[in-house]
């Protein structure tokens, strides 16, 4: 996601009202299952549900990598659907 970051759109570019959501990657609404689960789709949703803090340094590939070995460190998550409640609840 960090190497190809100019694929994808950031929400700001599509919409230009000032939301909470304007730094988030823009995550393209599809009708087919196979894309839905396809590493575009979630590595975009991923991305978007890491801590603002991590996702902040994406420009710093070392650092990001730094905060992102820390923060999975510290919260053990063995799926992705683990990964996705925890951040709901979190």
């Amino acid at each position: 996601m960090i190497r190809n970051k100019n694929q994808f759109q950031v929400n700001s570019e599509i919409n230009q009202i000032n939301t909470k959501q304007h730094a988030n990657l823009h995550q393209p609404s599809v009708n087919v299952t196979e894309y839905q689960k396809g590493i575009h789709c979630i590595g975009v949703k991923v991305f978007n549900m890491l801590p603002f803090y991590i996702k902040a340094e994406s420009d710093n590939p070392k650092k990001l990598k730094a905060l992102l070995q820390k923060y999975l460190g510290e919260n053990s998550f063995y799926s992705l659907d683990e990964y996705f409640e925890h951040l709901v609840t979190f």
